[in-house]
């Protein structure tokens, strides 16, 4: 049952601000799939993280991982949460495939998104498959993650969540692209971050880390109650077009360590 707190706004504010580590996003994930993996069983997979590389401790060492089980047993009710406020705009685009994921990289100004009065750039969307965050346990069949930053470098990360259904229609303008794109990337000229839909207002949130290496903590996670569609099309193209062996490209669920999981219900959703 989830519980009712309602604290003033500025503890809201500190909450958040205060435990931001001032991180360069561009530094933050790595681009050659090669160090690492997500075979279960592989010396360089995610229970081995920590161990490739002396930058990458944190995968084994750290409190606040990502991703988690969204548990509603867990949730705080956070009435003074605000709902989302979207400023994004079009702006030219690449698509790349990093080996591990495929992603969509505004090279203009995309918007961003506001929290708490701060304001977040729209660096770049990547899919996941499945999921990579579960709902009391539930995986879903992809996770589309909308990667931000503010001036200082902390990064803000969107979540949304997608079950086998109708078509996504912003995924479905690069399917055709995914079989030839490379690691350079191939423009896409105009791409509106309109097009993504989120869909509800309810989220939730909390304080983790990337979810590849070197898993850099202090990222302000935003995932979406809202679950969303997928064609099983649309995966498997996405799933064809990495390279061998991460097919399934998420990270196993993490410890919750303690952390406060909150969750934003709009009174007049």
């Amino acid at each position: 049952m989830a519980r009712l707190f309602n604290p003033p706004v500025y503890v809201i504010c500190l909450l958040f601000t205060s435990l931001f580590i001032a991180i360069n996003a561009k530094e933050n994930e790595v681009d050659n799939e090669h160090p690492f993996n997500y075979l279960v069983r592989d010396i360089k997979g995610p229970k081995n993280w920590g161990h490739l590389n002396p930058k990458w401790k944190v995968c084994e060492t750290g409190k606040l991982q990502s991703p988690i089980d969204l548990l509603d047993d867990r949730v705080t009710v956070l009435p003074r949460l605000i709902s989302l406020r979207r400023n994004y705009k079009p702006a030219p685009a690449i698509l790349r495939n990093r080996g591990h994921d495929i992603s969509v990289v505004w090279k203009g100004d995309a918007g961003g998104i506001k929290i708490h009065d701060v304001e977040y750039k729209l660096l770049q969307v990547h899919w996941h498959t499945p999921s990579e965050h579960t709902l009391n346990g539930t995986r879903f069949d992809m996770e589309l993650h909308l990667v931000h930053n503010n001036s200082r470098g902390d990064i803000a990360v969107v979540g949304i969540l997608y079950k086998l259904g109708r078509g996504d229609a912003f995924l479905e303008k690069f399917v055709k692209n995914l079989k030839s794109v490379t690691e350079e990337g191939i423009s896409l000229g105009v791409v509106d971050p309109w097009r993504i839909k989120f869909g509800g207002r309810k989220y939730f949130r909390y304080l983790g880390s990337l979810t590849i290496p070197p898993c850099t903590e202090g990222i302000l996670w935003t995932v979406l109650k809202k679950v969303r569609t997928v064609s099983k099309d649309q995966i498997q193209a996405l799933r064809d077009a990495v390279d061998d062996g991460f097919e399934w490209n998420s990270r196993p669920t993490q410890e919750l360590d303690g952390r406060n999981l909150y969750l934003y219900e709009p009174k007049n959703p």
